[in-house]
């Protein structure tokens, strides 16, 4: 694909489709809490931390503020900390084709870059938003096209970031060249099947995908030259590429109901299904099968020590789901972690791939799952793809209700307000810094 025609979707942009720009105002509301349900979190407040002693800005208009933190880093910085925060608690949207993760990057990396354009309209930044998911999605594509081993998201949401930094600093097409070549080529290509058999604060990788994605933007806008990026030049890759501008990849990203890894939750939604058809208390179970696909098989098996451990246990979550019902940010941290009765419930939770249910990964997530009571009787869920993508939608009312367990440790006044956010950013007349005001302040604090 000609390397003009990207720059101008990126740079100048198009009429986006109004069902994209309601998608990207639902994602937007969605990330941001999921960023306040992490606030309290510890790799939150280190990545937060971190980013206001170390990567400080040598003037105002280079600073911006944290996400729910009140404190102001480098517009690096606060993408990095603030996409760190929202990696590490695994409820963030997703696209099932890239096997990852864009809004955990690009969200923060917005509210950075925007802080400097206080006039910036809430449409034009939806449209930006847009344009980023786009981006990302087909930069993932290509690298999982054209290298034989599983990158975390932070490898190629990287590239999003720099295409939505130099959209909001009125780039040049040429900075643009360059500021994807560097992203690329710094992006974090670190594995993910070793943060699954390991899970650690690293997670997906996206905050340093942020960071770097942030810093190749305004790099290249002081003319540091680092293109091409092969995943968007080389002609190996145009087939995904070629319908930018056309495919509304945002349209089928999904949004997650619970705080644990994409791939548990086909298996979690089967066992709610058989929960709320037959009523059957935790007691009751002597056995759950599930089959799975391979890298959902492949979570952590065992009691978690750690809330990355927890949010990477196939197990443990669903554990959670036949003691409590649900799972929410508190599941999966504190005395979660150490609660016998959940260690009990684990014991009897038996876990395998299932090549069926392989062979449509990436494209869907889908498990089944089987309980045995201790009457004897054998309940069967099916095969049941994970909720909260265009195979399985959940209403709205269902994402405003997850977004406000995820958003709990705000006051409700605050609460009520972000959400009412989602449909005030599709008036004319709204600026993009009337969420971002809402969002600076810290979790306690009320007023911006």
């Amino acid at each position: 694909m000609n390397f003009d025609r990207i720059a101008e979707f990126v740079l100048a942009g198009q009429d986006m489709p109004q069902s994209a720009l309601n998608m990207a105002a639902t994602l937007l509301i969605d990330t941001v809490g999921v960023a306040a349900g992490a606030a309290r979190m510890e790799a939150g407040r280190i990545a937060r931390d971190h980013a206001f002693a170390f990567h400080g800005a040598g003037a105002p208009e280079h600073a911006a503020h944290m996400m729910f933190d009140g404190r102001r880093a480098s517009i690096p910085g606060a993408a990095f900390a603030a996409a760190t925060q929202i990696d590490n608690l695994d409820a963030h949207d997703g696209l099932n084709p890239t096997k990852g993760h864009i809004g955990c990057a690009v969200v923060p990396t917005l509210f950075a870059f925007a802080e400097a354009r206080p006039e910036l309209s809430a449409r034009d930044a939806l449209s930006a938003l847009v344009m980023s998911y786009e981006v990302a999605a087909r930069a993932a594509l290509a690298l999982h096209a054209t290298v034989i081993d599983y990158h975390t998201s932070g490898a190629w949401n990287a590239l999003g970031v720099a295409a939505l930094g130099c959209r909001l600093m009125g780039s040049s097409p040429d900075h643009l060249r360059h500021a994807l070549g560097i992203a690329e080529y710094h992006g974090p290509r670190s594995q993910m099947m070793r943060e699954i058999a390991n899970p650690t604060m690293l997670h997906d990788g996206s905050g340093m995908g942020a960071l770097v994605g942030s810093m190749a933007a305004l790099m290249a806008q002081d003319g540091f030259a680092g293109a091409p990026a092969i995943t968007v030049e080389s002609d190996d890759v145009t087939r995904h590429w070629v319908d930018l501008g056309e495919l509304w990849t945002i349209e089928q990203n999904y949004i997650k109901p619970y705080p644990i890894c994409r791939w548990a939750h086909a298996a979690l939604d089967a066992l709610s299904g058989l929960l709320r058809e037959h009523g059957f208390p935790a007691d009751d179970v002597t056995r759950i099968e599930v089959n799975t696909f391979a890298e959902s098989a492949a979570l952590f098996p065992d009691m978690p020590a750690t809330t990355s451990q927890a949010q990477y246990s196939l197990p443990f979550a669903l554990a959670v789901m036949l003691v409590h019902g649900r799972i929410g940010p508190k599941d999966i941290s504190g005395a979660s972690l150490s609660d016998p009765k959940l260690a009990d419930v684990l014991s009897r939770i038996a876990v395998r791939e299932d090549a069926r249910h392989s062979k449509r990964f990436p494209a869907g997530r889908w498990s089944d799952v089987s309980v045995t009571l201790k009457d004897g009787t054998r309940l069967a869920s099916g095969d049941v793809p994970a909720r909260g993508g265009p195979e399985a939608p959940m209403a709205l009312s269902e994402v405003e209700a997850k977004f406000r367990v995820m958003a709990a440790a705000l006051p409700e006044n605050r609460v009520s307000a972000l959400w009412e956010m989602r449909e005030r950013l599709m008036q004319p007349d709204a600026k993009f810094s009337e969420l971002a005001q809402l969002v600076r302040a810290t979790v306690e604090e009320t007023d911006a």
